[in-house]
């Protein structure tokens, strides 16, 4: 863990075995609570790099790559890289599209369904890319959902959402109808993903259902961060980190779908894997 406190070292957070539909993914720039990635599991966090202690202290010049040579070369064989070519630095900055390239599979809707009893006994084993032009855009689709998720894009400034109510509301019942996220819902049913039976006076405006739902680790994103804070007033600064997590989540389900489209386009499952 002491890795992931060097500035620009990212860490993949995932379970070993997740108990229901598999979600038990994210990213993080910092070192994360045990249950970051799931509900039931400790998740495990592989940083992409690993720092070398030095007096004590561990030195951004002293890295290495988080994954053995064998399997970088093992993707480097893939794409049919000149071996000529592969250096340290190669290999180095390789990586990070590696990282980008899991990241993305593992929000592929059509790979958490295909190998569901897998996930649910074992560590995600990640495929192999069939042809380079198919890798590319899969690092870049990785490469949006990591920053997404990480809050550093600027596409989660443009707000889907209008918040309604007095400044600095305080957090009694969380529930969503009606495309909004209420704070002070009347009824609301915990056994259906926390619906309101009726609504309230303050919220967010603008909330789909699907981003409503939108689950994490089997977390429940929109309704836990406000959860989690009953009881509380939000800040101005609360309530525009909010409303970046809902265009977060919006974002993140497109490009869930536009995974899989990409992939058919190559073939589909398993096919597009399949290196020649």
């Amino acid at each position: 863990m002491q890795s992931m406190r060097i500035e620009g070292n990212l860490g993949l957070i995932a379970t070993r075995q997740s108990l229901d539909k598999f979600s038990h993914v994210f990213v993080s720039k910092n070192i994360v609570e045990y249950k970051a990635g799931s509900h039931h599991r400790n998740c495990q966090v592989f940083p992409m790099f690993i720092y070398a202690n030095k007096d004590n202290s561990f030195s951004a010049e002293l890295r290495n790559a988080n994954l053995s040579k064998k399997t970088l070369f093992r993707f480097f064989s893939s794409l049919r890289f000149d071996k000529k070519q592969i250096n340290t630095s190669l290999q180095n900055n390789f990586l990070r599209s590696i990282f980008y390239y899991v990241y993305c599979i593992l929000h592929s809707p059509t790979f958490r369904k295909r190998y569901a009893s897998q996930l649910k006994i074992d560590f995600p084993r990640i495929p192999l890319p069939g042809n380079i032009e198919m890798f590319d855009k899969l690092v870049s689709l990785g490469e949006t959902l990591t920053s997404l998720h990480l809050l550093d894009s600027t596409e989660i400034g443009h707000f889907i959402t209008t918040y309604q109510g007095n400044k600095n509301p305080r957090i009694l019942r969380v529930g969503w109808s009606n495309e909004t996220v209420w704070l002070d819902a009347n009824e609301v049913c915990a056994r259906d993903a926390h619906l309101a039976k009726r609504g309230g006076t303050i919220g967010f405006v603008g909330v789909p259902k699907e981003v409503w739902n939108f689950l994490i680790g089997g977390y429940q994103v929109c309704y836990k961060w406000l959860k989690d804070r009953k009881g509380r007033t939000l800040s101005d600064e609360d309530i525009i980190h909010y409303q970046k997590i809902i265009v977060a989540i919006k974002e993140t389900i497109r490009i869930m779908n536009e995974i899989d489209v990409v992939i058919e386009q190559y073939g589909g499952w398993p096919d597009a894997f399949q290196v020649k």
